[in-house]
């Protein structure tokens, strides 16, 4: 799974995941599952290993490559559940027809969008009645966290007015505010059920110094100077220390991520 914040970030995803899955849809039903931006198909698989039909949409060829050769490594009752498909999020209607999912993710997809609305729009045309929309995004409002925890006082102030910022791949790209984001899911039909808070505690851990403090936001673990794995009892204790600041005010308004559920009427 990689590095300690992005285990943080791929377990607790995962959890908040299925607890709205749990909520949403019956015990046992195989679901159709969407996964926007899917990098190495992480998410993907996992739904893929726990019965449900999953297709995987990625524009950048060499996360689509590992995707395919994670997937190559799974039984062929896995693989026979996973359509992995080279495309871009905002293109969704040319692939496939309205209400063809019962589930859409977009982790770490709208940052790199500059105009994410229609993108959104689209997403929820996706869904079939009752479904579920899931996005994980860089959360604007908490912009000069990591650079005010890692003392780089010019960014820390700079960051309260903007919701720019640099990756680890040295992009300029943008976050969200959950505000907006509530707005924009209530327009377009999918009005947002529940929310959580990704990486309160562990999203400077491993940071060499403030100009690596910056992030990809992508779930394929695009980015790199991450620190390793404590040993099991104390990564559990972390873990559950993350799941419920993630889930409690006002720790979750400060996480470096957020994750938004919408449901389509």
């Amino acid at each position: 799974m990689g590095g300690l914040r992005n285990t943080v970030r791929q377990e607790l995803v995962a959890r908040q995941v299925d607890e709205q899955l749990a909520a949403r849809f019956p015990v046992g039903q195989r679901l159709r599952v969407l996964d926007v931006g899917m990098g190495q198909g992480t998410q993907a698989l996992r739904l893929a290993r726990a019965g449900h039909k999953v297709t995987g949409l990625e524009s950048d060829p060499a996360m689509l490559k590992a995707a395919r050769d994670a997937l190559a490594g799974e039984p062929a009752g896995i693989c026979a559940r996973v359509r992995l498909i080279e495309g871009d999020g905002r293109d969704t209607g040319v692939h496939f027809l309205p209400g063809s999912f019962d589930v859409v993710l977009c982790h770490g997809v709208l940052m790199y969008v500059q105009e994410p609305d229609a993108m959104l729009a689209g997403l929820a045309r996706m869904l079939a009645p009752g479904g579920l929309l899931s996005l994980l995004v860089r959360n604007a409002d908490a912009l000069a966290m990591r650079p005010g925890l890692s003392a780089d006082w010019p960014a820390a102030l700079a960051a309260f007015d903007t919701d720019a910022y640099t990756n680890r791949l040295g992009l300029e790209v943008r976050a969200d505010r959950l505000d907006a984001l509530t707005k924009t899911l209530a327009g377009i039909g999918a009005p947002l059920h529940a929310w959580y808070g990704v990486r309160v505690f562990t999203d400077t851990v491993g940071t060499a110094d403030p100009a690596d403090a910056t992030d990809s936001g992508e779930a394929g673990g695009r980015a790199g100077g991450d620190a390793g794995l404590p040993a099991a009892g104390e990564l559990e204790q972390l873990l559950a220390a993350e799941d419920r600041a993630g889930r409690t005010d006002p720790y979750r308004r400060v996480a470096a991520l957020i994750h938004l559920c919408g449901v389509r009427g």
